[in-house]
């Protein structure tokens, strides 16, 4: 594993749960377990520019999980879209950033998300403009896994092959867990890469942990002709706090001073084994 990439995410997910804990509280679960898909995707493929948020060349990020949002505004905030300090004003009254992304308050910010299942289906009409303007722009969805129990995820995954939508890299942050309960006792996904076959993707399933495994499966899916793809990234919701890690109670929620002791002690020992 890279370990200038894996420290670029374990520093992230510290200022991650810290903001989150700032705040009062909120999605500590669904945030943490997406750091290292976020962290590839900015440091390797994403083509953006900050000074220039909405040129029009740039590939899309569309944060189907709304409430992933955390996550991604540590990273913008990092890569100098907008101050640090608005991360100090995370859902809170005169704060710049809210719970749920929001592309018109947000810079960097390419899609308003909150209620789920809705992503997937803006991501096709981007990737379809973007094959009949030749831009030559690509699309990434970082979508939940409880979110694909939504119909119209699937819906979108039928009309993204039918038009060859080989631009758009569907990312699920496959950790198992939802609002109320693991994936399958909600609603069970399997066999889930083999559903997504059958709608016509290119299918891969990696650590979503692992940055080398993440990046090199972007790489591929890169590479793929005719077939939109997507990456079924195994992840654990909470990951690197140990009260936290792989138990859906903590899919929103608020913590206590000692609690956040705990997690901040957790995170900095990540970096001690990197």
């Amino acid at each position: 594993m890279s370990k200038q990439m894996q420290q670029y995410a374990n520093r992230i997910r510290k200022q991650l749960f810290e903001t989150i804990y700032k705040a009062g509280g909120g999605h500590f679960g669904g945030t943490l377990s997406i750091v290292e898909i976020l962290t590839v995707i900015y440091n390797k493929f994403l083509r953006y520019d900050p000074k220039d948020p909405n040129m029009a060349t740039r590939d899309r990020l569309i944060l189907a999980k709304g409430h992933g949002g955390p996550a991604l505004y540590v990273i913008l905030a990092d890569k100098e879209f907008f101050p640090e300090e608005w991360l100090n004003g995370l859902d809170k009254g005169g704060g710049h950033l809210p719970k749920h992304v929001d592309r018109l308050k947000v810079p960097g910010i390419d899609y308003s998300s909150g209620p789920l299942g809705q992503g997937l289906s803006v991501a096709a009409g981007i990737a379809a403009a973007a094959k009949l303007d030749g831009s030559g722009i690509k699309v990434y969805v970082i979508l939940g896994d409880g979110e694909c129990d939504e119909g119209q995820v699937w819906e979108a995954a039928m009309t993204a092959a039918k038009y060859k939508l080989d631009n758009i890299i569907v990312i699920v942050d496959r950790n198992e867990c939802q609002i109320d309960g693991r994936t399958d006792e909600v609603m069970d996904l399997e066999p889930f890469a083999q559903k997504w076959q059958a709608f016509g993707w290119s299918t891969m399933t990696i650590d979503g942990h692992d940055t080398d495994e993440i990046e090199k499966a972007i790489q591929s899916a890169l590479k793929e002709n005719g077939k939109p793809c997507v990456i079924i990234a195994d992840t654990k919701k909470g990951k690197g706090v140990s009260f936290m890690e792989d138990n859906y109670v903590w899919h929103s929620g608020s913590i206590s001073e000692a609690q956040f002791q705990t997690g901040i002690a957790d995170l900095e020992g990540c970096d001690m084994h990197d």
